[in-house]
Parts: C-alpha cells; structure tokens; sequence
C-alpha cells in the first residue's frame, strides 16, 4: 500500500513539473518569437518603422484580450492614472469649456473654495492667454494641461471678464481634491442622504463624519447613493461596512488563481450604529467598491438595496511596477461577499451596451443565503431587494445635454444675469428664450420613433421596396414629423431640470446641482415610498 502510495505522489510530481516546464517552455517560445518579428521589422520593412508606437499598440491589444481593467501605464501618464486613483491634481480648480480650437476657453465651472474662485474668476470669464500664450489653436485638453502644474507655482490668465474688461489675473495653484463625498444632507425630517461618487482615499472617514453630522439633525434612516459609482480602493469599502456591523464581520473575501492567495478583509473597528435603517441606492453603474459595500450590506440584513442591478465587476486589481518607470495595473482576484457571492459576471463577454452585466438565467447562477435566511444569487451584479427603474428621457433630451446645448445656454444666461434666487427658490421660468437659443442649434432632434423611421426607409430601398410603399411611408412620415420648437415644447417638463442643474452650479457650485436633482428624482423618491420605515 505504502508503495503505491509512493507511485502516485511520484506520479502528481511529475505531473506538476511537467505542467511548470511546459508554462515556462510556451512564455520562453513566445518572447523569442516576438523579439525575432520585431527584430525583423526593424531591419526590413518597407516604411520607416515607429516601433514604440506599435510596440505600445501590441501591449494594449494583449490586455485588451484579458479584461478591462488589465492596463499598461507609461511614465508619461503617471499623473493622470494617479488623479485617476486619488481624485486629486495640482491646479486651478475649474471646469473649463472651448467651444472650438481657434475660440476662447470659458470658465465653465470654478470649484468651491478653489484657486481659481479665490482669485475672482467667474463662470463665462474668457482665457484670451496663459503665461503668455494664447489660448486660440489649443485644444480643451492641451488648455488643461498648461493650467496644471505642482502646487505653489503661479499660473498668470489674460481674461476678458462678463463685462468686456481685460484684466491679468494670477493664480497659486494647489493641491485640488475632487471630493468623493459629493453632498450630504436631509431630505425630509426623517432620512438623511449621502451622495458618494467615488471610493478614494479616506472616504470611509468622511461617510463616518457624514453619518454624525445627520444624526445631529434627526436622523432615522440612511440613504447612501452608490448609483454611477464605478468603485475606487478596497479597504474604504471595507471601512463603509465597518461603521454599521459588528467589529470582526467578514466584508469580502479575494480569492487569486494561485493556492494560498485568498484573503479575508474584516471589520477591525467599532461600528458606528448597528441598528439605523439603512437605503443603498444602486445602478447598472455601481462596480466594484460600490457592490462590495451593498452586497455586504444585504448579505448580513443590514441594508435594503433599491434601484436596478450592479454593474458586476467583482475583479481586484493590483499595481506592479515596471521597467522605464511604468506601471501594470493587473486583476490579481475575484471577490466574494459574505454569504459567499461573486459579483463578477458569469459570462464577462456578453453585457449591455453599458458594460454592465447582461440577462442571466436562474439556471445558470447558484442561491446563497443571508443571515436572516434569504435568499441571494449570484451571477453578475448586486440583484436589488426592491426593484426600481429610472425615469426614462426621450432622445431629444439626451441629444440637448451631450451635444452641450443645454450648457451653452447656461453660460448665456449667466452673461445676462448677474444673480439668481436661492437654489430652494430658483425655478427656470424662461423657456421661451431656451427655445429661441436652441432653435439656432445644430443637434439630432429626431425622436425615437423618426429615428427608427429613418432606418426602416433604408432597410426598404436596400431591399427596392420604397415605390412599392411610398403612400404607406409618406402617411407615417407625415404624423412623425415636427419641428424644433414643437419638439422643444413637448419635452419642457422633461428638460427644464437640466437647465436648472446647469444655471444653479455656475451661482451656488456643484452642491447646488444635487439639490436640483434630487428635487427631480424620481427613483430616490419611489424608493423611499416602497422602503419605507
């Protein structure tokens, strides 16, 4: 017995060293063979060859094919992927706006308390220079990256403010920190909200602070929005958890390919609060951090999650440094919830036309259960133990807003009005005058079903069916068919919040435009009513 034991753990070994040597034979064939083609190209192809650009070109397609999240950074781009990271730069503290290269960048948007608030400039103030320089033949981009810089240099603007003056303005630049907690208040005499957008350094801090500052004013219940939050750092969500279960709970355990890789993160700190209600508001674009933190929470009953399935990325990333000081940001692991859930999608090819996890079939996904014996699934994303849609815009109003008509008007009207009431009190009441500007404008306003028309009507000459129904299309065309304006007034309920949020932003800063949203917010509204306390 003992000798055939013997056998088969020779047998297991051998197996093992085989497999190691055949990994490391195929990693050795492949570098050879991409050393000899490079080499090969190098001395004989026919037209001058760019090799770090194809040799750039060669490493992101091979990610590519991985995931995502797999990326190459070089030296040259260590600043953005670390804003990326941090949520923090050196500079002014401004959104700004070029409406074409040969134009002026407008102030679009100084933050609170920024740089470039505390030196004066206003929202619609022209940059004619910097340092110098003019603005005229730069892009938005390359205007932004002249206006960065290390923290204490000066940066000195040609402006023509609102009223025609030329003045020379310098501004220090600073550390600008893009806060993750973007607003925190009450919304009615029982439920505080915290609007999170990012998990970056210190956030669970600040959610800890968030929670103190809306007891103190009566709160009963929490609603933390995750929705649109792509993720950030692991261990804030950890910390998040941490302030409303007990010390020791399991969060999310990461699970790597080798044995021995997994690891358990716990609570390791008193929690705040183990019995307020609390409401996660989730999305198709809450990822990562965001469904550690709703998964966790709905694993252990500590939360009601309300909105619509999470993006499910259940992949963990870590940094590894390389040659030439660049930087592989590589998924190392898969994680899990604590009722043993991963988030990341079965089939990771198949998703919707936002990347989020497509339709899975409860045949294909396995049940967990909660503490208090519910049952859970996995299969992609955080399921939402209440169910609730988001207001659906039309295509007009999702064309006004990304071709920036919407924005534009904002900067004009704050040419022409130097205050506006509270943001409580400020409701737009001026759309005649919207109309009349985006009349003007060049922008698809086409509705769905015109579109669609649109498309059918070359589907039917592709097919030579257009005289056989030319009565029958120039019918629906006919009740299809409105104009601009018509459009515009259709649409008016449905457009003016955004107008609002715009115009507001440029008087009271980006607080203002949560406010505004949230005074529109259908969903937040409805998931307060179906979980209610």
């Amino acid at each position: 017995m003992k000798r055939i034991s013997l056998i088969l753990a020779l047998l297991v070994a051998g197996t093992v060293a085989a497999s190691a040597q055949s990994k490391s034979f195929t990693l050795g064939k492949w570098v050879e063979v991409h050393n000899a083609i490079l080499k090969e190209l190098n001395r004989s192809y026919v037209d001058s060859l760019e090799v770090g650009r194809i040799e750039r070109e060669a490493v992101n397609a091979m990610l590519e094919s991985l995931d995502p999240y797999t990326v190459y950074v070089p030296e040259e781009e260590q600043e953005d992927f670390q804003m990326m990271l941090s949520n923090t730069y050196g500079g002014i503290g401004a959104i700004i706006y070029k409406p074409d290269v040969d134009g002026n960048v407008v102030i679009n948007e100084p933050y609170a308390g920024s740089p470039a608030a505390k030196a004066g400039l206003r929202c619609g103030d022209e940059i004619l220079t910097i340092d110098g320089n003019s603005t005229h033949g730069l892009t938005s981009a390359e205007c932004s990256e002249r206006m960065r810089g290390k923290p204490g240099t000066t940066v000195v603007f040609e402006v023509q403010k609102l009223r025609g003056e030329v003045v020379k303005i310098p501004v220090v630049r600073e550390r600008i920190v893009l806060p993750a907690v973007e607003y925190v208040g009450m919304l009615n005499e029982a439920d505080g909200y915290v609007l999170l957008n990012k998990f970056t350094d210190g956030v669970g801090q600040g959610i800890r602070d968030a929670y103190h500052k809306l007891k103190a004013q009566g709160m009963k219940r929490l609603v933390l929005d995750l929705r649109g939050n792509g993720g950030g750092l692991m261990n804030e969500a950890v910390n998040i958890v941490s302030l409303f279960v007990p010390k020791g709970s399991v969060v999310v355990t990461a699970k790597g390919r080798a044995s021995g890789t997994e690891q358990v993160y716990k609570t390791t700190t008193d929690p705040v609060d183990t019995q307020i209600p609390i409401l996660v508001l989730v999305d198709s674009g809450s990822a990562s951090a965001s469904e550690i933190v709703s998964g966790a929470l709905q694993d252990y009953d500590r939360a009601t999650i309300a909105g619509t399935r999470t993006f499910g990325k259940g992949l963990v990333q870590s940094i590894r440094p390389l040659p030439y000081s660049g930087q592989l940001k590589l998924t190392t692991a898969k994680y899990y919830t604590p009722s043993g859930r991963c988030v990341q999608a079965i089939d990771y090819s198949h998703r919707n036309e936002d990347g989020s996890v497509g339709h899975i079939p409860d045949s294909l996904t396995h049940s967990f259960t909660t503490a208090h014996g519910r049952t859970v699934r996995d299969g992609g994303g955080i399921t939402p133990d209440r169910e609730v849609k988001a207001k659906r815009y039309s295509r007009l109003t999702y064309s006004l807003v990304l071709s920036g008509i919407v924005e534009q008007y904002a900067l004009e009207y704050v040419r022409t009005h130097e205050s506006i009431p509270p943001v409580e009190d400020f409701h737009f009441a001026d759309y005649e005058s919207f109309i009349a500007f985006a009349k003007d404008k060049e922008f698809d306003y086409r509705s769905s079903a015109r579109a669609f028309y649109d498309e059918m009507k070359k589907a039917l000459a592709e097919d030579g069916l257009t005289e056989a129904m030319s009565a029958e299309l120039e019918a629906m065309q006919s009740k299809l068919d409105m104009s601009k304006e018509e459009f515009l007034r259709l649409k008016k309920d449905e457009i003016i919040p955004f107008i609002e949020e715009e115009i507001v932003v440029r008087y009271y800063f980006q607080e203002a435009g949560v406010k505004v949203r949230i005074r529109y917010d259908e969903q937040l509204q409805k998931a307060l009513k179906e979980a209610a306390i």
